[in-house]
């Protein structure tokens, strides 16, 4: 089992460890790097993922399920505690909300139960997406028009994969090929991009950063456990659900605060801080997957 842990977490690190080292002695346009892969190699792996007939999109409709009520129930879970610390809203439960299944979630879903879990992984990143880029910007200012929310290229990938998958409509094996190879490049691309964000921890607000780093899994865990017990999912998507309930917030939670000027410090400090906490968390809940034997 220690193994296991191991072989999945030591890649991660040590990519986002390069990112950092890197940054270090560099100054990266990470924020070109990001655009770039939100733009086209995140939507191009997302595309080819489910355009793929050997994916049925039927089997993944519970893990959708799981994964909105994890989201958006977070928020609901955690709103009463926020309001009794007399916290921000706005800039304490988008974080909580909507984790980091882009940069963590899906290099660690894929290191730890191989190719085969990458549907589900997709699956999962798009659930938190869409609800990021609907729900989340709502709540940060519910006059930004639905328009604005939805014109994304990973949105447009997501329909169109979608539509090609259900409708059964075939794909050129090479169009595929050289859309999952461009696609692989968004993986490593998000671990290094997350090891140079971790340079920018603040730790003036270390106490709220500590607190979101408890509360953002134990809040996805604490839902995850009912839905996997009423629902009847596959044993690699169980195993999913709990890594993906257990995920820290994602880095884009910044990006946002940042454009809608809602205490992005502050936000920058839950997010980040959280992160840095996974270190613990997720070699904790893998040791778990791995010992319940749900593969």
């Amino acid at each position: 089992m220690i193994g296991q842990i191991l072989s999945t977490m030591l890649p991660v690190f040590l990519i986002a460890g390069c990112g950092a080292l890197y940054g270090r002695y560099h100054t990266p346009d990470i924020q070109g790097l990001n655009k770039l892969n939100m733009d086209l190699f995140v939507p191009l792996l997302v595309f080819a993922v489910l355009a793929d007939q050997q994916a049925p999109l039927q089997d993944y409709a519970s893990l959708a399920l799981a994964a909105t009520v994890v989201v958006l129930g977070s928020g609901l879970l955690l709103y009463p505690v926020a309001r009794a610390l007399k916290l921000n809203l706005k800039t304490f439960l988008p974080p909580m909300m909507f984790n980091n299944s882009g940069n963590m979630g899906i290099p660690i879903l894929v290191l730890a139960f191989g190719e085969a879990a990458l549907p589900a992984a997709i699956v999962l990143f798009i659930v938190e997406m869409l609800l990021h880029f609907s729900v989340g910007l709502y709540m940060l200012d519910p006059h930004t028009s639905i328009i604005q929310r939805l014109r994304l290229p990973i949105v447009f990938a997501s329909l169109a994969g979608l539509t090609v998958n259900l409708a059964g409509i075939p794909v050129p094996g090479w169009l595929l090929e050289s859309m999952d190879m461009l696609g692989g490049v968004c993986i490593p691309l998000m671990l290094f991009a997350l090891g140079v964000r971790m340079l920018d921890v603040d730790f003036r607000d270390w106490k709220l950063g500590m607190l979101g780093a408890i509360a953002c899994p134990a809040s996805g865990l604490i839902l995850a456990w009912p839905m996997i017990a009423l629902l009847d999912l596959p044993g690699l998507q169980v195993a999913s659900l709990w890594v993906f309930a257990a995920l820290p917030p994602a880095v884009l939670n910044y990006m946002v605060a940042e454009q809608y000027q809602q205490e992005p410090h502050k936000v920058a400090s839950l997010v980040l801080i959280s992160n840095l906490g996974s270190l613990v968390v997720m070699p904790v809940v893998l040791g778990l997957v791995f010992g319940a034997g749900y593969l």
